[in-house]
Formats: C-alpha cells, sequence, structure tokens
C-alpha cells in the first residue's frame, strides 16, 4: 500500500506538517550533507573503518548507510507497496540497519569512498527533482525522515571523534551555564507525548497524555564538571550503597573510577575534549556520564534523577535552561499508552524497556530535536553520548 492514506488526524499515523516547502526541504539536505562532509573530511589515516567497538559503526559503512535509507525511503516506494531496485546493485544486503548485524559490517565488501560519494550526489539530485516537481504530504515526510535520521548519525559521528580522540571540524561554541538556584513546584499536571499540531513527530511521542506530578523540586541547570568532581573526589565510585544493582554490576565489571575522558595531572582533574586536555571548566556542564553514574551521583547528593513529567513540567518555566546536555531521567524508555509503529517500524521499537530515556540536546544536537518533547534514548551503560543530568528532590 502507499502511506498517502497514512496522513490524517487519527492516532498512530506519521503526517509532515513542519511547514518546509520543497525548497527548503532540499536546502536542509544540502545542509547536513555539508556538515557530514566536515566530519568525512577529518577522518585520519585507517578512519574508513575504524576499530570495531559495541557502541561504533564503520564510517564507511555508516555514510553508505545514511544515503541507503534516503534512497529507501524518498525515491524506491512503489504504489503497490513494494520497493524499485537501488542504484547501487545489492545495497540493501549492505546497508539495511534492520537486516545487517552490527558485527558484519566491518567485514561487508563495501563501496570505496568515491562510489559513496557518487551514490550520494545521484540519490540527493533525485531527491531533489521529486521534491521540486512532485511535493505532496507522503515525499515531505519521509524526506523529512531522512533529513533526522542523517542529523542524528552526524550527532553520533561527533560522538565517535570525541571518543577515538580525532581531530574534528571547527568547534561551535561550548555554551555553559554557573550554577542557578534549584526550582519548586506545586503539585500538578503535566501532558507527556505530543499532539497532531506538533508538526513532525516521531512513533515514540504519540500521542500526548495527561499526567499528574507530586510536589518537587529540580536543579535550574545540568550538573557541571565542578559538581561531579566533587563526588568522584569524595569517593563516590567506591561507595557501594550509592550505586544501583545494575550500576555496581557496570562498575565492577569495567573498574570504573572515575569518567571515561577524564585524568590526574598535577593535584587536579583534566577532561578530553576530542584531541585536547583541558582543566575541568566549572561552568560546563558535566558529559559523557552514563546512566548509572548519574543516579550514583544524584544518590550522594540526597537527590535522585527526575521523571520525564518532572523535566517536561520545569521546562516551562523561564529559569529552567536546558540544550546544553542530554540528560538522563528517571524513567526508562517506554511505549505511550496506544503506541503503535510509524513506517519506519526500527525506530524505537525494538529498543524499549531497554534503553533509558533523555530529553535536552547535547552541543552537537541540531536544533530540530532541542524541543521538549523530543525523546532521545541510549543503553543505560553508554558513556560515549554527550550525556549529563540533573537531579531533583526525592519522592
Amino acid at each position: 500500500m502507499r502511506y498517502s492514506a497514512l496522513y490524517n488526524m487519527k492516532p498512530n499515523q506519521p503526517r509532515s506538517v513542519s511547514g518546509y516547502s520543497a525548497e527548503q526541504l532540499v536546502d536542509r539536505l544540502a545542509q547536513a550533507r555539508g556538515r557530514l562532509r566536515a566530519l568525512i573530511d577529518c577522518l585520519p589515516p585507517g578512519g574508513w573503518l575504524g576499530p570495531r567497538a559495541e557502541h561504533l559503526n564503520p564510517p564507511l559503512w555508516e555514510y553508505g548507510h545514511i544515503v541507503w535509507f534516503q534512497e529507501r525511503w524518498s525515491l524506491r516506494a512503489r504504489p503497490d507497496g513494494g520497493q524499485a531496485p537501488s542504484l547501487v546493485q545489492g545495497a540493501d544486503a549492505l546497508y539495511d540497519s534492520s537486516s545487517v548485524p552490527h558485527d558484519t559490517r566491518w567485514d561487508l565488501p563495501l563501496l570505496q569512498p568515491a562510489a559513496v560519494d557518487d551514490y550520494a550526489a545521484r540519490v540527493a539530485e533525485a531527491v531533489a527533482a521529486r521534491l521540486r516537481h512532485g511535493f505532496d504530504d507522503e515525499l515531505a515526510y519521509f524526506a523529512e525522515l531522512s533529513l533526522y535520521h542523517e542529523l542524528m548519525h552526524i550527532e553520533a559521528w561527533w560522538m565517535a571523534f570525541q571518543n577515538l580522540g580525532y581531530a574534528p571540524p571547527a568547534l561551535p561554541d561550548a555554551g555553559g551555564a554557573p550554577s542557578a538556584p534549584r526550582l519548586a513546584f506545586a503539585a500538578g499536571e503535566v501532558e507527556l507525548g505530543s499532539g497532531p499540531a506538533a508538526g513532525f513527530i516521531f512513533d515514540n511521542e504519540k500521542w500526548s497524555y495527561a499526567v499528574p506530578v507530586a510536589a518537587f523540586d529540580i536543579d535550574a541547570v545540568a550538573l557541571s564538571e565542578a559538581d561531579f568532581a566533587a563526588f568522584v573526589d569524595a569517593g563516590g565510585y567506591a561507595r557501594q550503597d550509592l550505586w544501583s544493582d545494575a550500576g555496581l554490576a557496570w562498575r565492577t565489571a569495567t573498574g570504573a573510577r572515575h569518567p571515561l575522558y577524564w585524568r590526574q595531572r598535577g593535584g587536579g582533574w583534566q577532561a578530553r575534549c576530542f584531541d585536547r586536555w583541558t582543566p575541568l571548566d566549572p561552568a560546563l556542564p558535566m558529559l559523557h556520564v552514563n546512566r548509572y553514574e548519574a543516579e550514583a551521583c544524584a544518590a550522594w547528593m540526597g537527590r535522585q534523577l527526575p521523571t520525564a513529567a518532572q523535566w517536561l513540567c520545569a521546562a516551562r518555566h523561564p529559569g529552567f535552561r536546558w540544550g546544553m546536555a542530554w540528560e538522563w531521567l528517571r524513567d526508562p524508555f517506554a511505549p505511550y499508552p496506544g503506541f503503535a509503529p510509524d513506517p519506519y517500524r526500527d525506530y524505537s521499537q525494538p529498543w524499549f524497556h531497554t534503553h533509558g530515556e533523555l530529553r535536552g540536546g547535547g552541543p552537537f544536537t541540531d536544533p530540530a530535536f532541542k524541543r521538549p518533547g523530543f525523546r532521545n534514548f541510549y543503553l543505560p551503560h553508554r558513556r560515549d553520548p554527550f550525556a549529563g543530568f540533573r537531579t531533583a528532590s526525592p519522592e
């Protein structure tokens, strides 16, 4: 079937009502590709494959996958529900992340960089032509889905550059926030999820529903590097009583005693930012902590991670500063009532109940995702995301 019947107001059905014109989508897609190209141009020798790791993809595979995804959703759909062939023979067997096991991606007969460049140019040209000459809600939805998919992968490339210590393209302003008072909220109600008028939304945001929120207080800003250093210096990693069972198992298995990108020099801590080591900055948010570390530090402070409902309630307050880090929440990543997957069925559904939820957006997150309703999600042991946290009063 075609997806044109899906663009109405019924629940659990995707719609693209962002307001982008065809030309704006063409421009946004080109801008995203330019940002990816800037990272590609900074890959070091041997960087096209890079090391094997659970949290990494070989950049050569990931580049091809990004192009394949755009072609798959924006060009290949047929009226009968089937798919036209790819411009590259065998592309589905190489780049379909739903069927290509992660551990095999280093061993596949991948297109070489120049061939991926050619594939990318041909797909981009064809998508632009379709947008300019056949623009409708269906095409707009899938072009926008492809755009956001690429932007997410671009952030993943920044994560990999940081993880591997690569020199990156020009860095954006780090943007910090000094310590600020906690914000207090009376008991009330807040809406989780997004409604049909919100524009393009992902399936895990559907649909909005009200939940009660007990009175609470919450940090006005995410914890800083200096805040977290106090926890480390107080022996927080050795305090078994601060860690959940899962967190203690992770800490024991890894031997972690301090944040991933920290080292001690000259009696103080330094943090690595890509290929450079610098002293801690009390104005910068703490990044690259996993959910277990965030939970333990919050417990050391006599507090806990906020729920999504508390975070959303606080986000309405003008004194609530966010958007400098993805922020771990207390909630697991789980479906909202009545969830049904959108056409890209593997965006959310396979990850429910195993991943933790985050909100906010970090220093390399596109502004399109820096909206309160957007739900990010990572496995709780991941330390490579640009993730931090704030704390809320215990219940």
